[in-house]
């Protein structure tokens, strides 16, 4: 009888101990909330990815007005398009467009032959969104 009290209480024991409060419940919760906006934050901040990729490059030279001018002409054609200027000291360079892999970008030149007759593609690091 001695022994079948003792495994009683034993086996209550562990099943009591096993419940969680109600108070360690609401702190599960609400740590489930933090990670939730950590989360958002994350996929906010990746947003876009930087790869390997091609770009077309419009224009090259050491001319800071005549870049600026090239890339609103390029806009103004192009808005749904993104257009980069970069400075690598002396000159500036103006690269359009994010491509994946060359064929897409040699389409899209075809484009912009006639109203940027010097351009090229060019191997750059790109900006790839993701959604």
């Amino acid at each position: 009888m001695k022994l079948l009290l003792i495994n009683f209480f034993f086996i209550v024991g562990i099943f009591a101990y096993g419940q969680a409060p109600s108070d360690s419940l609401h702190k599960n919760t609400h740590a489930e909330l933090r990670l939730g906006v950590l989360l958002e934050k994350h996929t906010a901040i990746n947003k876009s990815v930087p790869a390997r990729g091609y770009r077309i490059q419009i224009y090259f030279g050491n001319d800071k007005l005549k870049a600026k001018e090239v890339r609103s002409k390029y806009l103004t054609a192009f808005p749904k398009s993104k257009a980069y200027e970069i400075y690598e000291i002396p000159n500036f360079k103006v690269r359009v467009g994010d491509f994946r892999t060359r064929l897409e970008a040699y389409q899209f030149l075809k484009q912009l032959k006639s109203e940027f007759p010097g351009a090229f593609i060019v191997q750059s690091e790109i900006e790839i969104v993701l959604e």
